[in-house]
């Protein structure tokens, strides 16, 4: 079994050639519209050795990477309006080569009969739309796919063993099966091989609550370690 840890929201970089889009309205760029705050930290974190891991510092602004090619949010009010040449560019230079490194590196090893489970690490706002979102962790799967389903629950219950005060939902904030990296993966390999699951975590630890994030990176590494070092079969 192969583990992939993906981050496609990991920072907030556009290209120079492509800055003028923003030149008067910078400032969206630090916010949690440009990014994932703390996701490529959090990425790393529970990496290790023999992880697969790839991420991504192109702002989701200039090209939505955990959406596919025909979704709507693909490009952002900033690009959208470019011209079908400028958008096939930014297709070819920064988009395809991030989904199609880790769509192929998974395939090779489902051909050899390696089963792989995928993390695709993100945060989110912890206010929308003047709504509280009080939970800490989401744990986003397919509920039709029961290794997927399996694995869920057995994260979920390994990291409150770590760690009892973290409050953990299932498919929030967000549906499991909801356009992203996952999904489409989920299209492209059989459930048998390929188990997916977005791991989204609330901002509001990473930008106030130090010790608590510190805490909380350890955990989810120790988690997903004992889960592998277990061997459970999902």
């Amino acid at each position: 079994m192969k583990v992939f840890i993906t981050c496609e929201h990991g920072g907030n970089k556009i290209p120079k050639e492509f800055r003028y889009l923003f030149k008067d309205e910078r400032d969206i760029l630090q916010t949690h519209r440009a990014f994932d705050p703390g996701a490529l930290e959090l990425a790393k974190a529970i990496s290790k050795r023999g992880y697969y891991f790839t991420f991504s510092e192109i702002s989701r602004l200039f090209v939505e990477l955990n959406r596919s090619i025909h979704n709507p949010a693909l490009f952002s009010g900033f690009t959208k309006n470019l011209s079908p040449g400028k958008k096939e560019e930014i297709l070819v230079d920064y988009y395809f080569p991030f989904r199609n490194k880790v769509e192929t590196s998974i395939r090779e090893l489902i051909s050899k009969k390696i089963k792989v489970i995928h993390i695709s690490v993100h945060t989110f706002t912890p206010i929308l739309n003047n709504k509280i979102r009080n939970t800490d962790i989401g744990i986003l799967y397919d509920p039709k796919r029961k290794r997927e389903k399996n694995f869920a629950a057995l994260f979920k219950n390994k990291l409150k063993s770590f760690n009892k005060k973290i409050k953990t939902r299932f498919n929030y904030p967000y549906l499991g099966i909801a356009d992203g990296f996952t999904s489409y993966l989920r299209k492209k390999f059989p459930r048998e091989f390929y188990i997916g699951i977005e791991l989204e975590v609330n901002q509001k630890l990473f930008l106030n609550h130090k010790h608590e994030w510190r805490e909380l990176k350890q955990d989810l590494n120790f988690t997903l370690d004992s889960i592998l070092r277990e061997k459970v079969k999902f």
